[in-house]
């Protein structure tokens, strides 16, 4: 996977970090001070900042932001909660360092895709259950929200998802709970907690989301039911659906055109985050 972004012309300035673990995106002229915690997907078992390049170095430009892309612990070397602690502590440190050194953020995001996307959804919650800062809001591409495979989808769309289909279409046809006791022993944790399934948690009191998904790929009815939740539960959610797009299609940024329509939707979505900030800080003086 760390070869998805080579050849790419990426005006991003790539800054390697030890502690925590990552590597800050940072494009010109970008103000510091706003910052994005990035998590990539890859089924909890591949993926790393590197392969990431293309879509952090996109949403650094979008959103005139230093992004961290989080070099978490990886499955099977690692245990799940491993890698969710790692999120957990370069958000905490993210609030108030930069790529340059100590300063609180003056506005912050979390974004993921995939199995990221599932890092992300849960991370909201634990920092809302922590009293933490909250983050300004997050965007979740293709999102995991339920390891119980409960969600239609996993099953409908195998033969529409070019990507997730070949790989984990063969599950459907293993009684549901082999599949929850084999996740259990390869997890360490239970698919039906909320830290491994963000779907299963409470919902409220969550920073405005913005997620994307394709109508084609297994995980459409893990968007579809997270987003139906956590509006009902009273907190602001977009779900944006795009028309037979492979699961996570923003990583071909910019050479697919549907791609770089994600990123304006992202655009609008942090701009209408910013307008509400504002008339929020009007109100409160």
């Amino acid at each position: 996977m760390d070869s998805l972004s080579d050849g790419l012309d990426l005006p991003s300035e790539f800054r390697q970090s030890n502690s925590p673990k990552g590597e800050w995106v940072i494009a010109p002229g970008t103000d510091a001070q706003r910052r994005i915690l990035y998590i990539h997907g890859g089924a909890w078992a591949a993926g790393s900042p590197r392969s990431h390049r293309s879509i952090t170095d996109r949403l650094s430009r979008a959103a005139n932001a230093a992004v961290f892309a989080v070099d978490y612990r990886l499955m099977p070397e690692h245990r799940f909660m491993d890698g969710v602690r790692d999120c957990r502590k370069a958000y905490t440190w993210l609030v108030e360092n930069g790529p340059d050194g100590a300063s609180e953020a003056a506005f912050i995001m979390v974004a993921g895709d995939s199995a990221g996307g599932s890092h992300t959804l849960g991370l909201l919650a634990w920092v809302r259950e922590s009293g933490l800062r909250q983050a300004d809001g997050a965007v979740a591409f293709s999102p995991s929200t339920d390891l119980t495979l409960s969600a239609p989808s996993n099953r409908s769309n195998i033969s529409t998802d070019p990507m997730l289909g070949p790989m984990f279409g063969s599950l459907s046809k293993i009684p549901r709970p082999v599949i929850w006791w084999a996740t259990l022993a390869a997890f360490r944790i239970s698919p039906t907690s909320p830290v491994a399934s963000p779907l299963l948690g409470s919902l409220a009191n969550l920073p405005p989301i913005l997620i994307q998904a394709s109508d084609s790929e297994m995980l459409l009815d893990n968007a579809r039911r997270y987003a139906a939740k956590a509006k009902a539960q009273g907190t602001q959610v977009e779900l944006h659906t795009w028309p037979g797009m492979v699961h996570v299609w923003q990583i071909f940024t910019p050479m697919l055109p549907e791609a770089e329509e994600a990123f304006a939707d992202i655009e609008l979505f942090i701009r209408d985050l910013e307008s509400r900030k504002r008339e929020s800080e009007v109100a409160q003086t």
